[in-house]
């Protein structure tokens, strides 16, 4: 059984006792949370429900593993011959979601 989340804008495919990295939820870790934003569901015996735009009912339940931030993403900006060199970096924030169950109707 998998199911298709979305989540800060994106989406993830899921399933029950898999990892997955999201965006920063703001939420402590070891708390359980719940997304009702669930584009997909198929279940085992290969029967699928797809949503327009989300599958009514189905919810998928997990609990939050860890927060942390991702590597440094290095921007450069550069034009020659003008003395003109700027450097900065970013590391965006995540947090680990350990999903525990898919609920549909």
């Amino acid at each position: 059984m998998y199911a298709v989340i979305v989540s800060g804008g994106k989406q993830y495919p899921v399933s029950p006792g898999e990892t997955v990295r999201l965006e920063k939820l703001p939420a402590a870790e070891g708390e359980a949370v719940e997304f009702d934003r669930v584009a997909l569901v198929s279940g085992d015996d290969g029967d699928v429900t797809v949503g327009s735009p989300y599958v009514e009912g189905a919810k998928v339940r997990g609990e939050i593993a860890a927060h942390g931030r991702n590597r440094k993403v290095r921007v450069i900006k550069f034009k020659r011959r003008q003395n003109y060199r700027r450097l900065y970096g970013h590391r965006q924030h995540y947090t680990d979601v350990r999903i525990s169950e898919i609920l549909s109707k």
